[in-house]
């Protein structure tokens, strides 16, 4: 295969897994990027609906590879299976963006149930720990590998309904930041093998919910169009500029 960043741009040729791809930000990314030339390696717990987002993703950009896995992230050893599995199949590893999703809040601080909790942590935490563990050689061993995980305002300004959500977010904001450091140790500061980064939005909006909801304003919520486009454009600049940041697409608190 291409070496990438030959042709088109970096992302030509390039091999990137997605985790969480079945969601609208997932379906969004998996369009991006293969419009952009990479090999997309799509996984998520929902057999069906990852197979609708990869035939879509496969009938707009006729041509593109884009496969499908379901993969338990929850499972180390299965998470580490597919980044090998991955690796050995296309030859590289290039990114994994972490778009595993989930919410649960409440009214007041008070109301806060400890089971939002113990379920936020699986979703958002667990899997962010699995596949960083598991892809962080493979990133290594590309050249121009990124790990790419999607954060919420509200780990840095958490509100009383949203404590478990907020300090979810917050701490695989951390781990995250975390395998930027390793990255950095292997190279120095000014050349890590790889990338890891934060991109951080309000919340997310897509063209379904403003269908339902045609009068809401939806205001400082990101498109998953344009979250993708952000993804997409971590490939653009060099490792050391990316690695260990956050990058906001929302205002920051």
């Amino acid at each position: 295969m291409s070496t990438p960043g030959n042709g088109n741009g970096p992302l030509e040729g390039a091999v990137v897994a997605v985790a969480g791809a079945a969601g609208p930000a997932g379906r969004a990314a998996l369009l991006r990027l293969a419009e952009a030339g990479a090999t997309v390696v799509a996984a998520d717990a929902d057999a069906a609906r990852l197979a609708e987002a990869v035939d879509a993703a496969r009938y707009a950009h006729g041509g593109a590879t884009v496969t499908g896995d379901t993969v338990d992230l929850l499972d180390l050893d299965a998470t580490r299976a597919w980044a090998d599995r991955t690796e050995k199949e296309f030859g590289r590893v290039d990114g994994l963006v972490h778009l595993v999703g989930g919410w649960r809040g409440s009214a007041t601080f008070a109301e806060t149930d400890p089971a939002d909790w113990e379920l936020l942590e699986k979703l958002l935490i667990r899997t962010v720990q699995h596949t960083s563990l598991a892809f962080e050689g493979p990133l290594a061993r590309s050249g121009n590998g990124r790990y790419v995980l999607i954060s919420a305002a509200g780990a840095s300004k958490p509100t009383a309904g949203n404590a478990a959500y907020a300090a979810s977010k917050a701490a695989a904001e951390a781990w995250t930041l975390a395998l930027a450091d390793s990255f950095r140790k292997a190279g120095g500061d000014d050349a890590p093998p790889a990338a890891a980064t934060v991109l951080v939005i309000k919340a997310l909006v897509h063209d379904a919910m403003r269908a339902e909801r045609p009068n809401a304003k939806f205001a400082g919520f990101t498109d998953a169009k344009d979250l993708a486009e952000a993804i997409a454009g971590v490939w653009e600049m060099p490792a050391q500029e990316v690695n260990g940041t956050r990058q906001w697409l929302t205002p920051q608190p």
